[in-house]
Order: structure tokens, then C-alpha cells, then sequence
């Protein structure tokens, strides 16, 4: 089908659900809500309009934007999940149409690949061309990329910043439960516990990402790098501090999955 009306794309990550808004091929709205009960969705199920979606889906900051006329049809919901279990709840609801992997046209995907990093380097691909390497800076912190023949080549998987972090409290004794919206690099050799945890962390991370952005351009010298994901702008601030080069040439795009996904809906 070739998208003309209100559609809804629905990514379920790891920690919550994202939303986007279609109209047409326009994005107009993009919203984050937290995993929703089995409940809510049966409510959902039974909803005519986008006025009965309930606020758990549609919050009221998002409503209060007017994004429809009063008394819409209930869109289409197009849905790619990493959550097995958020799966099962969603995919027998009538609104909801299951994006799989077997509808991205990557060329090399193996099977266990997950449909958030084929969608998102899918979508980074055709909106800024391939080659094209994809950093997603998420609750995991992966690197995905693709040839000229729009052909995956690979990628790589660690925690992301937030969970090593969040790992090193729960696992090690006495370490400190720290905040990591810091703006400034913290010194390399710390001489306190807070600092050396930052230190370890995020310098490490910084190394990795420099040393993946130098090897894809090793590979491809005028390719482009995008990077998503809830710690994007945090992982750039850093970046901007520590590899200010690196750090001017990554493009920040936060909506890479929603581009993805309307290249699949446009062939529904």
C-alpha cells in the first residue's frame, strides 16, 4: 500500500516504546512511552477513534497537539519489536500489522540480526545513502553497517553507557550509585571512586567508538556515520570534547527505525 493517511510506526526497545506519528510519508510527531500492561492494549483493541486511545498510548501532551481531527478512524499501527514477550501481546491486536526481518530487502542479513538495527540502518541507508555505518547508542551500544550494494557488513554489540554504569553498581560492593548527565570529561587517572568509574567507563567507550569510526572510514572514506539512541547527544558531547574531528562528522538522527519502517509500509 502506498501510505496516504494517518498511520502509527510503534518500535518496542528493551526499555520503553517508542512512537511516531505518520502522515503520509511526513512524520509529523514522535513520542516515548514506558512498556504498557496487557490490559491497556485490550482497551486499545476495542477503540473506533484516535480520541478513545487511551492516555497510556496517547498522552496528553501528544493529544493536545491537535494531531488529527476529531473523531479520526483508528490509524494502522506498524510494529517492529526486540521484546518477545511485547510481541506476543501485540501481535494478535486488529490495528496492528508485524514488521519482520524477512521484509527488510538488506542483502547478507542473518537471522538472529535484530530488526531495530536492520530497520535503522535500512532507513539511515535511504535517507542518506549507502555506504553506511549506524551507531545506536541505546540501552545496548551497537555499530551496523552496510556496503554500496546495500548489503549488511556487520557490526558489533557491547552495553550501552547507562548499563555499564547501572551493571558496575548492582555487581560490585560499595561503588557508588552516580549520575551520568555530566557535561565535562572526567580525569583520566582519578583519584576518587566516582571519577574512576567515570573514567573507566567513558573513556573506554569513547575509544571503541573512535576506533570503529576510523575503521569504517578506513573503508569507506566518504561514507557517512549516523548515530541514534537515548544517549546519542550525550556519547556526541563527549565525542565533541575528546575527538572533536570524529565528532563533526557523525550525523545525529534520532528517527532512523521510523524512516525504516516507512520504506517497508510503502510496500504494504
Amino acid at each position: 500500500m502506498k501510505p496516504q493517511n494517518l498511520w502509527l510506526a510503534l518500535e518496542i526497545g528493551n526499555s520503553r516504546l517508542h512512537w511516531g506519528l505518520f502522515t503520509g510519508e511526513t512524520l509529523t510527531h514522535t513520542w516515548d512511552t514506558e512498556h504498557i500492561s496487557e490490559s491497556i492494549i485490550q482497551k486499545l483493541a476495542q477503540c473506533q477513534t484516535l480520541d478513545d486511545v487511551p492516555p497510556e498510548i496517547l498522552p496528553g501532551h501528544v493529544r493536545n497537539r491537535q494531531i488529527a481531527p476529531e473523531k479520526t478512524p483508528h490509524p494502522p499501527i506498524f510494529l517492529a519489536s526486540v521484546v518477545p514477550d511485547q510481541t506476543a501481546i501485540w501481535q494478535n491486536h486488529p490495528h496492528v500489522r508485524v514488521i519482520t526481518l524477512e521484509q527488510i530487502p538488506l542483502l547478507n542479513m542473518y537471522p538472529t540480526l535484530g530488526i531495530d538495527r536492520a530497520l535503522a540502518l535500512w532507513g539511515a541507508g535511504k535517507k542518506f545513502g549507502f555506504p553506511i555505518l549506524v551507531i545506536d547508542a541505546g540501552t545496548a551500544l551497537t555499530f551496523t553497517g552496510a556496503d554500496a550494494n546495500e548489503s549488511l557488513l556487520g557490526g558489533a554489540i557491547l552495553p550501552g553507557l547507562a548499563l555499564q554504569f547501572t551493571t558496575l553498581r548492582q555487581k560490585t560492593a560499595q561503588l557508588p550509585d552516580l549520575e551520568i548527565e555530566i557535561i565535562y570529561l572526567p580525569p583520566r587517572f582519578a583519584l576518587n571512586t566516582p571519577e574512576a568509574i567515570q573514567s573507566g567507563i567513558i573513556y573506554t567507550l569513547l575509544a571503541g567508538i573512535q576506533d570503529f569510526c576510523v575503521s569504517w572510514w578506513r573503508l569507506f572514506p566518504d561514507a557517512k556515520i549516523v548515530i541514534k539512541g537515548g544517549d546519542r547527544l550525550l556519547l556526541l558531547k563527549y565525542l565533541q570534547f575528546k575527538f572533536p574531528d570524529i565528532a563533526a562528522r557523525l550525523i545525529v538522527e534520532a528517527n532512523l527505525i521510523f524512516w525504516g519502517m516507512l520504506e517497508i509500509v510503502r510496500f504494504f
